[in-house]
């Protein structure tokens, strides 16, 4: 089998290393002309394992460079186990990571600081808690701090569960980054628009972030199904925040799922002037724990996509800067095989299927629906296995498909009375 980036399933365009595991996208960041994204990262496997924060950057959001390993897990350390998620902040002009360490003999977590130089790519660790786990009966695990400001004051949310209980995101008072004061419950279940969300035991990896007049909250749903961890769906809700009694609440009045695939969580959202970009991370799906070992690498994150609110609704599109990867025209006839790598396909106006041929066999990989009053121009975008479908209406879909030979071979079925699409090969 071919490994790391010589595999033909390899997403070569979407910034990851070329070999070891990668989970969620944290710390997204602009500096000084250039995009940052870290994210968790074990360069020795792909497995999930000793976590430490990767590091790429890119001036335009289509080219990507690898940059030094940013976190390590430390022996005797409060982050010896891993460093899980967070973001990056700037605290008196400094760059500051702000992360989940993680204890190796009972998984709980602490917020930890780690100092950037102001390149981002050199960091010394910190070694005391800026804060600690709850004590309260109903919380069994609290991760994932987002630090966002509000009314002039600095906050940071980290979401919140129990492993037999309900779910919450939990609000914290920050303006002193070193110590931080749990102010209560920014949102719980309890609420009506959020008790519509699917069940869950914890939300993590909680974003907030301010577009129009409108705030939105994104929650990814971790759930215990029959004593085994379900990573599951990842929503929003958008309203308001208030300041209550204690500090900020969020006020959802809406809610829907940010994306229908089987392989997005985890998102993180960075504000880039009027803009509000996302990653995700893009999970493994259907390819065995022997093929990925074999491969050496597991994991993406997702192309950038810009987040805006029509309605009720946070929509999002492919970013537009992803034209740049656009090498040359692509033919691409309906229900004619094609060869590619890495393509995008744009428009049609009815139900399309797009399949992988290996051989003989021909394999579903997604099915593709434009949106009843589409507000862009439907998209697919494949690079390797990762393939990204957007109905136009502001739902993605995000998938895997894993072909076994490079260029691989695809054919996009559906009437022939479909409008004309246009295609392009990445690269």
């Amino acid at each position: 089998m071919s490994v790391g980036a010589s595999d033909p399933a390899f997403p070569r365009l979407h910034g990851r290393p070329k070999r070891g595991w990668v989970n969620d996208p944290n710390g997204l960041s602009w500096l000084d002309g250039r995009f940052h994204v870290f994210f968790q990262h074990n360069p020795a496997s792909a497995r999930h394992d000793a976590i430490a924060w990767g590091h790429a950057s890119s001036a335009d959001l289509a080219h990507w460079r690898q940059e030094p390993v940013a976190l390590v897990a430390r022996p005797g350390e409060e982050d010896e186990h891993g460093c899980w998620s967070g973001c990056v902040t700037m605290d008196d002009g400094v760059p500051t990571a702000v992360y989940s360490g993680v204890r190796a003999d009972d998984g709980r977590s602490s917020v930890l600081l780690a100092r950037g130089d102001p390149t981002m790519r050199a960091w010394q660790q910190g070694h005391e808690p800026a804060a600690g786990m709850p004590d309260a009966a109903d919380i069994t695990d609290v991760r994932d701090p987002f630090v966002f400001t509000f009314g002039g004051s600095r906050y940071a949310l980290q979401g919140a569960g129990h492993r037999d209980g309900k779910p919450q995101v939990l609000v914290y008072a920050c303006d002193d980054l070193t110590s931080w004061e749990l102010l209560g419950a920014f949102l719980t279940s309890e609420d009506p628009v959020a008790s519509t969300l699917t069940p869950a035991h914890v939300w993590e990896c909680p974003n907030l972030v301010q577009l129009g007049d409108q705030w939105a909250l994104i929650v990814s749903l971790w759930r215990r199904v029959d004593g085994e961890v379900v990573l599951d769906e990842v929503w929003y809700l958008l309203g308001d925040v208030a300041l209550g009694e204690a500090g900020p609440v969020f006020l959802p009045a809406s809610s829907g799922m940010l994306d229908t695939g089987p392989c997005f969580y985890a998102p993180q959202v960075l504000r880039h002037g009027d803009r509000a970009l996302l990653w995700a991370w893009a999970r493994e799906w259907g390819r065995s724990p022997s093929a990925i070992d074999a491969a050496g690498w597991a994991g993406a994150f997702s192309f950038p996509r810009e987040l805006s609110v029509v309605g009720d609704r946070l929509l999002s599109r492919p970013a537009a800067e992803l034209a740049a990867l656009r090498a040359e025209e692509l033919d691409v006839t309906l229900n004619q095989p094609f060869v590619a790598s890495a393509f995008e396909i744009v428009g049609g106006d009815g139900e399309l299927t797009l399949h992988l041929l290996e051989g003989s066999e021909e394999r579903l990989v997604a099915t593709w629906r434009p949106a009843p009053e589409p507000l862009t121009e439907p998209r697919i975008l494949v690079d390797g296995s990762m393939v990204e479908v957007f109905d136009g209406g502001g739902t993605g879909h995000t998938t895997r498909a894993y072909p076994s030979s490079a260029p691989a071979r695809w054919v996009l079925r559906g009437p022939n009375s479909i409008s004309p699409m246009r295609a392009w090969r990445l690269g």
